[in-house]
């Protein structure tokens, strides 16, 4: 049995459900009368739409059958018009057909009509006597002398020569009219007179009034070229509006211009200097080629064509003037040189005994014959290679401009052998050899080395010389046969020059050697290794030791400012191998003490510390293992056999160990030779 209170709380439940599904039940059905309301209307507006749709196709047709009937009648206006157009042009030709004879016949009339008036000797009409229809009576004169030609000299030579007479009257009148109106700058009665001109023999006559009248007055600067520059430009712009073909009358003008003005003007310029003074001469020819060649003219064909008529007589010769003045300038720019130096070259021989000097020198490099003083002199000049330079250099601009591109590449390699001549073997060769000579023997106690000085120079002009080859020949040649000799010849004479200066330098090293063996032998003494007093030394390092050092540093930086690149190295390191064999066999002519062996140690020590300024790694390696050598002058002699198989020494032959063990004074006495036995 259920308590009250829970029928009461079912009995509301089922009454709130009833309600909410009698609400259901009633939206569904207002949704179900709407929805049938909706469907009746769209099948109202489907009808409507398909009776609209049918009303419209219905019109699409119509339309169409219109169309298609308006198509055909359109075709049907085409083909009248055709026809009728054709009709048109059919009687416009009949009609031209009848006028066109009947217009010869017109104008053949008026011309019988003059031609009688010629007959009958006297002209009456007004177009041959009013001056104002001077174009008109041209027109028929040049008609008129077109007929005369075919007519027979027999019967008609009177009235053909009157008519010539006309012809030429008319002709000149025309020719003053032109000029007349030139003068007052009518442009517009020129173009007039010009194309009536244009039917008659005058018209080149016309054309040549034109081009002298336009010349006259032009050239009032002193720049012939400027002028004609002015003068084409102001031309060019009324040759247009003149005549009916103004590029034949500008190429007429230009041709004019080249033929009788610059040609003029140029052989003027040309034969004052042809004779006199070569370099004014060839200046004057590449100046004015140049601006000839530059001149504004848009026919390049017809300014060629030009400028080779002008100048091939110049041109023919151009190279072998050029090769002539650079000789006699070149020869006399070195001469000029070795007389402010009051020098007379020596004649560097050949053939024969000097040959066979040269080769033993090469291969001995033994100094033959005594040495040339030069008192310091180098005889290498840069204001001297600036100036050959500077000629070659213009030399071989004026050779590129006015050689024809057959020749240029021959021309340029006869230019540079001449730059070789003077250059590399007059001077630079001449003063290498002189340097040679100059260098004394080693065995000289007084020693100026001057060679290095060359050297120098040497470097510096080659350089110069190389950049000129490289800037201004090498373009003339690089596309020719020509560029294999020109590398061929630069390679042969630079290693000639090489092969001097590395001679040069060698024994100028030998030089060095030598002084600082006089300085060693001077100034060395043997007491300086066996001091009286072996607790009484007070200096660091021996007199011959500061003064070779001293003598070394300087020779070094000379080296450094003479060469450049990887030849100071070279250099150096050759110097240096030379300065450790020095030394090395110098510490051999001496017997040690104790304290004389820490001497010669501390003169090492200042001589590896002068090594270390050649900055060459062996040099320094050397002058180490020196040092490591001379501690066997002091080591205690048990120790002796530990020191001879250190790092330094132990890879040295035992009999180099054992000739600096022999130079210690307890060598006998302490029976230092058992360690090596």
């Amino acid at each position: 049995m259920l308590p009250g209170g829970v029928y009461h709380v079912l009995s509301t439940c089922h009454s709130s459900t009833s309600k909410l599904q009698e609400e259901f039940v009633n939206h569904i059905q207002e949704l179900k009368l709407l929805d049938e309301r909706i469907q009746r209307r769209v099948e109202k507006l489907e009808q409507q739409v398909q009776r609209e749709a049918k009303e419209f196709a219905k019109k699409v047709q119509e339309l169409q059958k219109s169309n298609q009937v308006a198509f055909q009648h359109f075709q049907e206006l085409d083909e009248h018009v055709s026809y009728v157009a054709t009709k048109v042009c059919h009687l416009g030709d009949l009609l031209e057909g009848v006028n066109t004879p009947r217009q010869r016949l017109v104008e053949a009339h008026k011309l019988m009509k003059y031609f009688n008036e010629f007959l009958d000797g006297e002209l009456k009409s007004d177009v041959f006597t009013n001056p104002e229809k001077i174009e008109e009576a041209a027109d028929i004169i040049q008609k008129l002398h077109l007929i005369a030609q075919e007519l027979p000299f027999d019967r008609f030579s009177e009235v053909k020569s009157k008519i010539a007479s006309k012809y030429h009257d008319l002709e000149c009148q025309l020719i003053q009219e032109f000029t007349n109106a030139q003068r007052r700058s009518q442009i517009s009665r020129m173009r007039e007179v010009a194309a009536v001109l244009l039917h008659f023999k005058g018209y080149s006559h016309c054309v040549d009034v034109y081009i002298k009248q336009c010349q006259e007055g032009a050239y009032l600067r002193n720049d012939i070229f400027e002028d004609t520059a002015i003068l084409c430009q102001t031309v060019n712009k009324q040759v247009g509006d003149i005549f009916s073909s103004p590029e034949t009358v500008m190429a007429k003008l230009i041709q004019s211009i080249f033929e009788v003005r610059l040609q003029s003007y140029i052989k003027d310029q040309l034969e004052e200097h042809k004779k006199s003074d070569a370099e004014q001469y060839l200046q004057t020819l590449y100046d004015l080629y140049t601006r000839v060649s530059s001149s504004s003219c848009d026919k390049k064909w017809l300014r060629a064509q030009l400028i080779k008529s002008i100048f091939v007589s110049y041109l023919e010769n151009y190279v072998e003037v050029e090769i002539g003045y650079l000789r006699s300038r070149s020869s006399m720019i070195l001469q000029r040189y070795y007389d402010s130096k009051n020098h007379q070259k020596r004649a560097i021989g050949s053939g024969g005994i000097q040959d066979l000097k040269e080769r033993i020198r090469q291969r001995t490099n033994l100094p033959l014959g005594p040495s040339i003083d030069t008192h310091g002199e180098t005889f290498l000049s840069q204001e001297v290679v600036v100036n050959l330079l500077q000629e070659t250099k213009q030399a071989f601009e004026r050779c590129h401009r006015l050689s024809d591109p057959s020749n240029l590449p021959k021309n340029a390699f006869r230019i540079f052998s001449l730059l070789v001549d003077f250059l590399c073997i007059e001077h630079i060769d001449y003063a290498l050899e002189t340097g040679l000579a100059g260098i004394p023997s080693p065995d000289s106690r007084t020693a100026n080395l001057y060679f290095l000085d060359v050297v120098n120079q040497a470097n510096t002009i080659f350089h110069l010389f190389d950049k000129q080859f490289n800037d201004h020949l090498m373009p003339l040649v690089s596309s020719s046969p020509k560029l294999s000799e020109c590398l061929q010849k630069k390679k042969d004479i630079t290693e000639q020059m090489e092969v001097k200066l590395d001679m040069g330098i060698d024994r100028t090293l030998n030089c060095m050697i030598g002084q600082m063996k006089h300085i060693l032998a001077a100034e060395q003494k043997k007491t300086d290794f066996k001091p009286e007093d072996e607790n009484n030394v007070l200096i660091q390092y021996t007199n011959a030791c500061s003064k070779v050092c001293a003598y070394v540093r300087k020779q070094v930086e000379k080296i450094r400012n003479s060469m450049d690149g990887k030849n100071v190295d070279t250099a150096l390191m050759e110097f240096g191998v030379r300065f450790h064999r020095l030394i090395f066999e110098h510490l051999q002519q001496y017997s040690y003490s104790c304290m004389g062996g820490m001497l010669a140690i501390c003169d090492v020590a200042e001589y590896r510390k002068c090594a270390k300024e050649f900055k060459i790694a062996l040099v320094l390696q050397l002058f180490d293992t020196l040092h490591s050598l001379c501690n066997l002058l002091v080591v205690a002699p048990d120790n002796l056999k530990q020191v001879c198989s250190g790092e330094q020494l132990a890879i040295l032959d035992k009999n180099i160990l054992h000739s600096f063990v022999q130079l210690r004074l307890d060598y006998r006495s302490a029976r230092l030779g058992r360690h090596f036995s």
